[in-house]
């Protein structure tokens, strides 16, 4: 019987000589010369085909082995910590009216993740005391990066020096050089000495200050008191930057009633 290719593969037969030739080899199983060859195709000792509720008992009897974060104290920290999902919060999901494609590339195709998206941002809205919320960015951490292009740009090359509390998760903060690396003009200080807290970032503010960022509760799980940040930063000329952990706002007040809803250049961004 005639050798079948499979059709979706690009190259011919020609196209793998060359290649093969290229890098000095004449079969494909050369390649794999460095491993021996007792291990290369070993035989699987699986067991017998199980019915989906074996599986399923046996994979839960696997997973009871471990020490969950429901049952135990979690101190692992760094952003993952206990949290409540509401039971409604999966019923809303799978509601056909939001259910639907993820990318809105196709409004026609899209109305749930639109419809999703518009509620979000009326929450955000809502819980920050901001006029706009955003809902385009992936994570916090490119957030916290947008957010800081947003005040250096808000600030038309007049201010140049973001004030960056070490309390701020360290991959957002190194999020944030990354995307300023081709920014000659910006600089990132404040987070030099891991110590340093609110009073003394506010000291620091000054006439080339874009923004001052703080994350709050903070990377090490600490709420820190904020009142008359906002004021603060805005009597400097500058941008507040609070990057929150979105299931905590709900249990505290903005930064301050009036500052986060002002627009720029004296408003306040929340990443």
């Amino acid at each position: 019987m005639a050798r079948t290719t499979m059709a979706y593969v690009p190259h011919t037969e020609a196209e793998r000589t060359e290649m093969l030739a290229a890098i000095g080899v004449d079969r494909v199983d050369r390649l794999f010369g460095d491993v021996p060859e007792a291990v290369r195709f070993p035989k699987l000792k699986l067991p017998p085909a199980a019915s989906e509720i074996d599986i399923e008992r046996e994979m839960r009897a696997l997973a009871a082995a471990n020490a969950g974060a429901t049952a135990e104290a979690c101190f692992l920290g760094a952003g993952a910590y206990h949290h409540y999902r509401p039971a409604t919060v999966d019923y809303v999901l799978q509601r056909g009216e939001l259910y639907t494609a993820y990318t809105p590339y196709q409004p026609e195709v899209s109305q749930g993740v639109l419809q999703a998206l518009f509620e979000y941002q009326s929450m955000i809205c809502r819980l920050t005391a901001m006029e706009v919320s955003n809902a385009s960015h992936y994570d916090g951490a490119t957030a916290l990066a947008e957010a800081v292009l947003l005040a250096l740009n808000a600030a038309q090359g007049q201010r140049n020096k973001i004030l960056l509390s070490p309390a701020v998760h360290p991959q957002y903060r190194a999020v944030v050089r990354t995307y300023l690396r081709g920014t000659h003009a910006a600089v990132v200080t404040g987070d030099e000495e891991g110590e340093a807290d609110i009073e003394q970032l506010k000291s620091r503010l000054d006439d080339a200050t874009a923004a001052l960022v703080i994350q709050n509760p903070n990377f090490l799980g600490q709420f820190e008191q904020v009142d008359g940040l906002a004021d603060a930063v805005h009597g400097a000329g500058a941008l507040l930057i609070w990057s929150p952990i979105r299931s905590r706002s709900a249990a505290f007040a903005p930064p301050a009633p009036t500052g986060p809803t002002s627009w720029l250049p004296r408003g306040s961004v929340w990443a």
